[in-house]
C-alpha cells in the first residue's frame, strides 16, 4: 500500500512539473506572438507599405518574449501555479504589462526610425500595450483553466494534515471535503493537540499520531499542506506547533478566532466559507531577494579589494597585540540549520574559552585592549565579509549562533528557530537596537528584533539597518 500511495503522489509531482514548465512556455510563446502582431501592426499604423517579414524578426521575438518571462518570474508569478485565480492572474498581468511595456519603449520605441511625430509614438505604445496584454490575458487565462482542470480531475493534488481537536478540526475537515474537488487538498489525517486523548470522529478521520512527531509524519505521508485546527482556549500551542513545522517544506494555514480576524493584521484567505490565515512562506518578492544577494557579492568585493590595506593593518595590530591566530574561526549555526565557520579578527587572548563557551560581557578579561577598540567600532567583523561573499551570510540579518546556546535559547523560546530560515548577517536589527547578548536571557530579549526584521524583510528595510550600523560604528557602541 505505501508503494501505490508513493507512485501516485511522484506520478503527481511528474504532472505538476510538466505542466508548471508547460505554464512558463505559455507565456513565452503569447509573448512572442505579441511582438510579431505588433511588429505587422506598426507597419500599418505608420503607413510603412507593403509588409515584409525579415527572419530577424524570430529572433528579435525571442528576445522579447524572454525578458517578459524573465519578468514574471522576477515578480514570483510562477509560484504556485497551480492554486492562481484567473481574475486576480489578469489584475497583476495588467500591472506587470505597463512596466514592461514602458521598458520597452524607452529601451526600442523611443528610438524607431519609422516613428515621426509624437502622436505616432502613443499610437505604437498603445498597440504594443493592448496587443501584449490581450495575447498573455487569453494564453495565461487558458493555461490557469488547464491547471484549474488537473486539480478538479484528481490529476494534481496535495496532501494535507489537519492539527488540532474536537469541534473546530472537524468543521474544518467536512468543509475541506466538500470543497477539495475544486482545491485538491487530499486530506492523509489528523493529529490531535493533545497526545493522551483521542477524538471523536476517529471513523471519519485517521489518527496518525502525536503531534510533537510531526516532522517524521510529514516525511512519511509526504504532506505538502499543514492546516492548524485548534480551539480557541489551545492558542498559546501555535508557537510550539510552529516550531516544529520550522524548517519543513510545507504549506501552513491557521484556524483564526474572531479576535484574529477582527485584528486585521494579517491576510485571510476565505476558503470555502472557512477563513484561514495563511503563514508567509515567501519572506521576500523574487527580484529582491535576487538584488539583495548581488548586493552582498558587489559590497563584499568592493571591502575585500579596496580596503584591503585596512585588512593588513588590522591584521598586523592584531599580531602586536598578542601572541595567537590573526584571524579567529569558530563553528555557527546558518540558514536551514547549516553549520558553518564564521572568520573575525582575533579580540581575544588566545585559548580564551578553555573552560567551555562563553559570551563576552562589557569587562570581560579575556578581550585584548586592541580588541576593545575593535569591537566597538566593528572591526572584528571585517573577515566576515568572505562568509559573505561565498553566501554563507548576508550583510543584514540574525547574528549566527552556536549551537550550544541555540540548545539553551529553544528551550525558553522555540521561535528562535524561526530565525534559520535566512542567511544570518554581519549586522541585524537587533545588533542595532539591543546590542551584544552578555547571556541567553538577553539573547531571549534580543530575539524579538531579528523576528521582526524577518516578518518585514525588504531591501529597504536591509538599507535601514545598514544605516543604523554606520550610526552605531560612528558612535562607538559595540562591545
Amino acid at each position: 500500500m505505501p508503494f501505490i500511495y508513493g507512485y501516485h503522489f511522484f506520478k503527481t509531482l511528474f504532472v505538476r512539473k510538466v505542466n508548471k514548465i508547460t505554464f512558463v512556455f505559455t507565456d513565452f510563446i503569447a509573448a512572442f506572438l505579441a511582438w510579431v502582431l505588433f511588429f505587422i501592426l506598426r507597419k500599418i499604423i505608420l503607413e510603412e507599405g507593403v509588409i515584409h517579414l525579415p527572419w530577424s524578426l524570430l529572433s528579435n521575438a525571442a528576445i522579447i518574449a524572454s525578458f517578459w518571462t524573465l519578468l514574471y518570474a522576477l515578480t514570483g508569478q510562477y509560484r504556485e501555479v497551480f492554486r492562481k485565480s484567473r481574475v486576480k492572474e489578469i489584475l497583476n498581468l495588467a500591472q506587470i504589462s505597463f512596466v514592461g511595456g514602458v521598458i520597452i519603449f524607452f529601451v526600442l520605441l523611443l528610438d524607431d526610425e519609422g516613428v515621426y511625430n509624437y502622436q505616432a509614438y502613443y499610437k505604437t505604445i498603445a498597440t504594443y500595450l493592448f496587443v501584449h496584454f490581450f495575447t498573455s490575458a487569453l494564453c495565461k487565462t487558458l493555461a490557469i483553466t488547464h491547471n484549474q482542470n488537473l486539480v478538479k480531475q484528481g490529476k494534481v493534488y496535495f496532501n494535507t494534515l489537519i492539527i488540532g481537536s474536537n469541534s473546530n478540526a472537524r468543521d474544518v475537515y467536512k468543509e475541506l471535503e466538500k470543497n477539495n474537488r475544486h482545491l485538491g487538498l487530499q486530506i492523509k489525517g489528523f493529529v490531535h493537540v493533545f497526545d493522551s486523548f483521542g477524538h471523536f470522529y476517529e471513523d471519519e478521520l485517521c489518527n496518525l499520531g502525536p503531534y510533537r512527531a510531526i516532522a517524521d509524519l510529514i516525511k512519511l505521508h509526504q504532506i505538502e499542506e499543514v492546516i492548524i485546527a485548534i480551539e480557541p482556549q489551545e492558542h498559546e500551542k501555535i508557537t510550539e506547533i510552529l516550531s516544529l513545522l520550522e524548517g519543513e517544506n510545507v504549506r501552513i494555514s491557521i484556524l483564526p478566532d474572531v479576535y484574529q480576524i477582527l485584528l486585521g493584521s494579517v491576510k485571510v484567505n476565505h476558503l470555502f466559507g472557512t477563513p484561514l490565515i495563511e503563514v508567509k512562506q515567501d519572506l521576500m518578492p523574487v527580484w529582491q531577494e535576487i538584488l539583495k544577494r548581488a548586493a552582498d557579492i558587489a559590497v563584499s568585493l568592493f571591502f575585500m579589494l579596496f580596503f584591503c590595506w585596512v585588512y593588513f593593518i588590522i591584521a598586523l595590530l592584531v599580531k602586536l597585540s598578542s601572541p595567537g591566530n590573526i584571524i579567529y574561526r569558530q563553528e555557527r549555526i546558518g540558514k536551514s540549520g547549516r553549520p558553518f565557520y564564521i572568520y573575525k579578527f582575533r579580540s581575544m587572548f588566545a585559548d580564551a574559552e578553555t573552560n567551555g563557551p562563553a559570551l563576552s560581557s562589557d569587562l570581560d578579561p579575556r578581550v585584548t585592549p586592541w580588541g576593545r577598540f575593535m569591537r566597538k567600532v566593528r572591526l572584528d567583523e571585517l573577515p566576515q565579509f568572505y562568509n559573505v561573499l561565498v553566501g554563507e551570510m548576508s550583510l543584514v540579518g540574525p547574528r549566527p549562533e552556536r549551537q550550544y546556546f541555540i540548545d539553551q535559547i529553544v528551550l525558553a523560546a522555540p521561535q528562535y528557530k524561526h530565525l534559520l530560515r535566512v542567511r544570518p548577517g554581519i549586522t541585524s536589527l537587533g545588533l542595532v537596537k539591543f546590542g551584544y547578548a552578555q547571556n541567553v536571557e538577553e539573547m531571549v530579549k534580543r530575539l524579538k528584533y531579528d523576528i521582526l526584521y524577518i516578518e518585514n524583510m525588504s531591501l529597504a528595510m536591509d538599507f535601514r539597518v545598514l544605516l543604523y550600523t554606520i550610526k552605531v560604528i560612528v558612535e562607538g557602541r559595540g562591545k
